[in-house]
């Protein structure tokens, strides 16, 4: 009895991880520690708000009997762990914001599942969006005491720029954890890493070709919706083309987001970057139709190609189902 307690603890610790993991797209219990860590380094209030989604999350979908595998792969413990960041991202610790970050926590696992379920492409990102969007709205309306943003710095640094570009996916701006996060990564799958690289790479240096402020270049601002399109996008097709427009798109979404909406960009940028692609997919077939099949030539009563006989091209690859 005491063994299987055990076991049940330790699977339990597995998927309270792979929830964190899950928001790099990495159901990997070792990447969602690290993560975890990385997140607490930065600020351990918000590590402590990460770890109480990562935990709400999961719960909630098994009260609710949801699928036991997306359980068991983090899948509705990462909306719930960016929820919980966010509230203390926004909100000074107190008893309103802690009860608004426990009911935004909750609500953000039946809205993951209702999005997967009835939103015919990938929502990503979308059930945390949408639920911090009321948490933060609610939480003004209540007159919930606001964190001072502190200003970003005056200078330009490419190294914090780089590393806080994946910090940043989590709502912290620290090169170590950044740095913790790479590393995660790695452990799970390199070529992730090397792609988050690229996206925070790419993203920073679109918000230098526009002349964006240095400051926030210097947090990652640019970065971190770029890492998050390169990996996601190379799941959907694995090359290094469609992962490198889609960080490149995400910038100037980011740029222009909060001037339009009024609302925080949080991953948004990421999510449409990511849209954008998709529907370019889609449309792909529309460009690139199959050929095609060339008719048996005259002589060939059983089909066959003679030797002389010019080749039909071969067919464009429609997009991935």
């Amino acid at each position: 009895m005491s063994e299987s307690r055990n076991q049940t603890a330790i699977e339990w610790l597995r998927v309270i991880c792979r929830g964190v993991g899950q928001v790099m797209f990495q159901g990997h219990a070792v990447t969602g520690l690290l993560m975890l860590l990385g997140i607490a380094f930065a600020s351990p209030l918000m590590g402590l708000g990460a770890l109480i989604g990562a935990v709400i999350g999961p719960i909630i979908a098994v009260l609710l009997r949801y699928d036991k595998g997306e359980i068991h792969d983090g899948i509705y413990g990462f909306n719930a762990t960016l929820v919980g960041i966010a509230a203390f991202f926004f909100f000074e610790p107190g008893p309103t914001e802690f009860i608004l970050l426990i009911v935004a926590c909750i609500a953000s696992t039946p809205v993951t599942w209702a999005m997967r379920r009835f939103v015919p492409f990938p929502t990503y990102t979308s059930p945390f969006i949408v639920t911090t969007w009321v948490m933060w709205g609610i939480g003004r309306a209540l007159g919930v005491p606001a964190v001072e943003i502190p200003p970003s710095p005056n200078a330009l640094n490419m190294v914090s720029a780089i590393a806080e570009g994946l910090s940043e996916v989590f709502l912290q701006a620290s090169i170590i954890t950044g740095i913790l996060f790479f590393a995660g990564l790695a452990v799970s799958d390199w070529r992730h890493a090397a792609l988050a690289l690229m996206g925070s790479v790419v993203g920073t240096l679109v918000g230098l070709h526009h002349a964006d402020a240095p400051g926030d270049i210097s947090i990652g601002i640019y970065g971190y919706n770029a890492t998050l399109a390169a990996i996601a996008l190379y799941l959907w097709r694995p090359s290094i083309l469609v992962p490198l427009l889609g960080a490149m798109i995400s910038t100037p979404i980011t740029e222009f987001f909060k001037p339009l909406t009024g609302l925080p960009a949080l991953t948004a940028p990421f999510v449409l970057a990511c849209w954008v692609v998709l529907a370019i997919g889609a449309l792909e077939p529309y460009f690139n139709p199959r050929p095609a099949a060339a008719p048996a030539p005259p002589g060939s009563p059983d089909g066959a190609t003679p030797a002389d006989a010019p080749l039909a091209a071969d067919a464009i690859p429609g997009p991935a189902a």
